[in-house]
């Protein structure tokens, strides 16, 4: 798993339709059906701290781990503008190490799906379940095998915002259901543009794959639910919540 380097500058102008605010009140709606105090929460692989800063100001007590430092320079400089403050860890997902126990812990925009081995995925549920207080939830999303082979699959897409020009090239490896996902951004700076590129790859789980690490990390699935909503998934399900309990 490699963290974002270039991608970390654009990020937020290419995914001003990802809807933070929609997520939070999700999230703390999501909360309000557990019967669930969030308490101390973690937002793991919290990327440049949009749904992180989103918790605070619900009075939420959280903070965020990313493995990539211009991820998380971002995030720092986002919370300090809002007047927030917002405590940001670099670390790697699957070797999280605290400074104690949380109460939740959240993993949201298919960040589990660029753990792109079982190996990876499960010890990334076994160092969450290591720091979750007994009775605590892990919820998490992910994207889903239907997304993978026929959404992303090996389509194009192209981001035009008034000073990044973004080419999204996707090619499926369908054996183990994995995307490889390569960016080109050009950026305007007067009558030229600049190139940069990045490159990644996105895996997809099956329900049982998920709950069978889930339960080897010590984690029950309560639930899980197609994305913004308390329905059950359906077979063109893009997105997934799970919600799992220590």
């Amino acid at each position: 798993m490699k963290g974002y380097s270039c991608f970390a500058d654009y990020y937020d102008r290419l995914t001003q339709n990802v809807g933070y605010r929609q997520r939070a009140d999700y999230l703390c709606t999501l909360f309000s059906h557990l019967e669930h105090e969030p308490g101390l929460l973690l937002d793991l692989a919290c990327g440049t701290g949009s749904l992180t800063l989103e918790l605070k100001k619900r009075g939420i007590d959280c903070y965020g781990i990313d493995a990539s430092p211009e991820m998380l320079s971002v995030a720092q400089q986002k919370a300090a503008q809002a007047g927030e403050s917002i405590l940001f860890l670099c670390q790697d997902m699957r070797n999280i190490d605290l400074y104690g126990t949380v109460d939740t812990v959240l993993c949201c925009l298919d960040s589990i799906n660029h753990l792109t081995t079982v190996k990876d995925v499960q010890m990334t549920f076994e160092r969450v379940s290591l720091f979750l207080n007994p009775g605590g939830y892990f919820i998490f999303d992910v994207n889903t095998i239907y997304k993978h082979r026929e959404i992303l699959a090996n389509n194009t897409f192209v981001y035009d915002t008034d000073n990044v020009y973004c080419v999204w090239q996707n090619t499926l490896i369908e054996n183990v259901c994995k995307v490889r996902i390569h960016l080109d951004f050009f950026e305007r700076d007067g009558n030229c543009y600049y190139r940069k590129q990045e490159e990644f790859f996105e895996r997809a789980y099956t329900h049982e794959e998920i709950v069978g690490m889930l339960h080897k990390a010590g984690l029950s699935l309560v639930g899980c639910y197609a994305e913004g909503s308390f329905c059950k998934p359906v077979e063109d399900t893009q997105r997934i919540f799970y919600v799992a309990r220590k």
